[in-house]
């Protein structure tokens, strides 16, 4: 279980980011991009920045090589923006839990649906 001063700096860091992208990056490349979640290690050396892309996977694609190449950016600002000792170095990653959810409800809708069918034609 994370300390709560770890789940603190995730839960700061990923606000920042997320305005970060949302504001100052302006590369035609990038999609619509939401951070998830981020997780610091224990030595806030590093990060691991989840991000959830809405479009299909070449634009998902497109979207986590421009991240991963404005990362210099993004860390330097960061820096500036939250005090602390080490400003972790980000690496993105691609959080598909969204599609995984909606996979999920369409398929609980297809089998409550494929169990009502039957006892519909039995009365």
């Amino acid at each position: 279980m994370k300390s709560q001063r770890l789940a603190r700096i995730d839960h700061e860091i990923q606000r920042i980011l997320g305005t970060l992208i949302a504001q100052e990056l302006q590369d035609p490349r990038l999609a619509f991009v939401t951070v998830t979640r981020v997780e610091v290690s224990d030595d806030l050396k590093r990060a691991k920045v989840f991000v959830s892309v809405i479009g299909d996977r070449h634009q998902a694609r497109q979207s986590l090589d421009t991240l991963t190449h404005a990362s210099r950016f993004l860390r330097g600002e960061l820096g500036h923006r939250i005090d602390l000792r080490y400003t972790p170095e980000l690496s993105f990653i691609e959080d598909r839990s969204a599609e995984r959810a909606i996979a999920l409800a369409k398929t609980l809708r297809e089998a409550q649906g494929s169990a009502a069918a039957p006892e519909e034609a039995s009365e």
